[in-house]
């Protein structure tokens, strides 16, 4: 394991003052900036785990964004259960059901992989909104009260913000050292060649759902803390297959497999995403003009923004990893 670099360092420290600006001005249209522009980079970064570092693309990871949050809104709405317990029981519980689901769908490679994915959430969805015990299609909302505990709804929003960025920083920092660990070399092993590092040995099951479960901790967490901050959550909301290949397109938009690009990649997209959508010509056709960028991405730039500053220009490679 190396020490940790300037590749991840700057990332962090970046994260972190950018993060903590709305807190020093108060700003809150900022604030709201940042909590979405983090929780980009957040999705990302986890994505990241299983698609960059293993290869196995997931087109339904965000199913786990969903688990989360319901997790964490049955707590605090049923129990009273305090946010931050309830948004790491997201993401253990998260994790868990990606570890169980693992051992049956990640036998599968490239597409069948993908197509099951999908296959996931909208099950997951279909389950969620036909059970009446936890809101069924209409979903759950927070009574107002329940922020009375965390000193008003004002400084529940900014609790969830930190959080957010407290979150943000860790996937970062936990992508890295699964990058640069021997866990690491063995997922990256199997996403050149799978059937070659099971013959030198590797126990490709036991790596790829130990992948998958990590990157759907993230999510899992990410999505508690969203929804608390939102008051209500719904199916359709948590259960979102756009938002999911919006992923995908932020991890393959800033390099895949390292650990700057899913955070160049979120920034890139939710600056083009936000002027878009403020557009009258082209907000309804974000998603069709993110897909013609992914395209152009794979047939110019294989290895996204940091593949290609990389093979361009040698001196910053171990500013950008």
């Amino acid at each position: 394991m190396r020490k940790p670099e300037i590749s991840m360092i700057w990332v962090v420290l970046l994260i972190i003052i950018v993060g903590l600006i709305p807190a020093l001005t108060g700003n809150i249209s900022l604030r709201e900036t940042v909590f979405l522009m983090l929780l980009y980079i957040a999705l990302a970064s986890s994505l990241n785990i299983i698609l960059g570092y293993t290869g196995y693309v997931s087109f339904g990871h965000i199913v786990f964004y969903g688990i989360g949050g319901y997790t964490a809104f049955v707590l605090i709405d049923s129990f009273g259960t305090n946010i931050i317990l309830a948004m790491i029981a997201g993401g253990i519980v998260a994790a868990v059901i990606a570890y169980s689901l693992g051992q049956a769908i990640l036998k599968l490679r490239g597409a069948y992989f993908a197509i099951a994915t999908i296959g996931i959430n909208e099950a997951v969805k279909a389950l969620v909104e036909n059970l009446e015990q936890i809101g069924g299609a209409e979903g759950i909302f927070l009574n107002i009260n329940v922020y009375k505990a965390y000193g008003g709804a004002e400084n529940a929003l900014w609790l969830a913000y930190y959080l957010m960025l407290i979150l943000t920083v860790s996937v970062i920092v936990v992508s890295w050292y699964v990058k640069n660990s021997k866990f690491g070399l063995g997922l990256m092993a199997i996403r050149e060649d799978e059937d070659a590092a099971i013959v030198a040995g590797i126990n490709t099951k036991s790596y790829k759902c130990l992948a998958y479960a990590l990157s759907a901790f993230f999510p899992g967490m990410v999505g508690a803390v969203f929804f608390f901050k939102n008051g209500n959550i719904e199916p359709v909301n948590a259960f979102n297959l756009t938002q999911s290949i919006e992923m995908i397109f932020m991890v393959m938009l800033g390099g895949f497999g390292t650990v700057a690009g899913p955070f160049i990649g979120a920034i890139v997209y939710e600056r083009v995403r936000g002027v878009l959508l403020m557009s009258e010509m082209f907000k309804n056709l974000h998603m069709a003009i993110s897909g013609v960028l992914l395209l152009l991405i794979i047939l110019f730039m294989p290895r996204g923004i940091v593949g290609y500053l990389r093979d361009k220009i040698t001196k910053i490679r171990r500013f950008v990893e």
